[in-house]
């Protein structure tokens, strides 16, 4: 008889507290924005900038991410919402075929990007009154750890599995609460997890480029290094990932995940070549 030696993974998908239960997903963007916010009010005191600024960062940055995920899911991946059910783009809710509170799913890290962007923009200029790229910066080093609890949260619901996979693979995970979508349950790769680890180990690089060197000093040179090597994990683990939805976007055996990825890639690049020119003294860093 062989020897079965993939893992299961099925988990419930959060714990009871009364009457009403708290989702593993929803934890992991609590604890995402949570530690979020103390790490932004670390640099925000490190760097001698009035931590009154800091709410309204909080603000835009959690309508951005929320809004331009959802939008981004439904634009890129299922564009057909707006006309089956147009108040489950934005609401926690499904309408059709009957009523009924879904939560918070459904979320594209491409349209919580150009998002970020533009809330960032706006906050930059009419808020805090400082060069975009300063702030940038130091919004990647938390998005970055952010990313890491998404993917995890990713992990608990099941959702954005991998790719089918030989039993005796290291990697080989079965998810039975995938069944329904993907047909016959068998062991595929975890790829959350893969991106999990990879967000948190540049969420480390980062950091210490920022802890320990003058990089941060060369506005944009952090934030560019940050879509260098984000949107390469991207790319790299959508091959071992299924297809999310009706992909509408291709080139050549590339998904839309990929063909998305690129464009960040050669903008961090850019970003990178060019922060020299907006290098700012250690005097000038905490100036409002």
């Amino acid at each position: 008889m062989l020897k079965t030696e993939f893992k299961i993974w099925d988990p419930s998908k959060g714990f009871k507290i009364g009457n009403f239960t708290l989702h593993y997903y929803s934890l992991m963007f609590v604890l995402a924005f949570g530690l979020g916010y103390l790490l932004m009010a670390w640099m925000f005191r490190t760097d001698r900038v009035n931590e009154k600024y800091l709410e309204p960062l909080f603000t835009w940055t959690l309508i951005g991410t929320i809004l331009g995920a959802r939008l981004g899911h439904v634009i890129f991946y299922q564009p057909e919402l707006f006309r089956e059910d147009f108040w489950s783009v934005f609401l926690p809710i499904q309408t059709k075929p009957t009523f009924k509170f879904t939560g918070f799913s459904g979320l594209a890290s491409h349209g919580a990007t150009i998002a970020l962007i533009l809330t960032t923009l706006y906050y930059s200029f009419r808020i805090i009154k400082k060069n975009p790229l300063w702030v940038y910066d130091r919004l990647a080093i938390v998005v970055a750890l952010g990313g890491t609890f998404v993917r995890l949260g990713n992990f608990f619901n099941s959702e954005i599995i991998g790719k089918q996979v030989a039993e005796s693979s290291p990697f080989a995970v079965l998810f039975p609460q995938m069944s329904n979508e993907y047909g016959a349950t068998v062991p595929r790769y975890p790829s959350q997890l893969f991106e999990a680890v990879g967000y948190f180990i540049l969420f480390v690089i980062l950091w210490i480029i920022y802890r320990y060197t003058r990089k941060k000093y060369q506005q944009g040179w952090i934030f560019g290094l940050f879509f260098v090597i984000l949107w390469s994990i991207r790319f790299f683990v959508e091959f071992l990932k299924e297809p999310q939805g009706d992909e509408f976007i291709h080139l050549g055996p590339l998904n839309t995940g990929q063909v998305l990825s690129i464009p960040f890639i050669i903008a961090g690049f850019v970003l990178m070549f060019l922060s020299k020119k907006f290098t700012i003294t250690e005097a000038q860093n905490g100036k409002e």
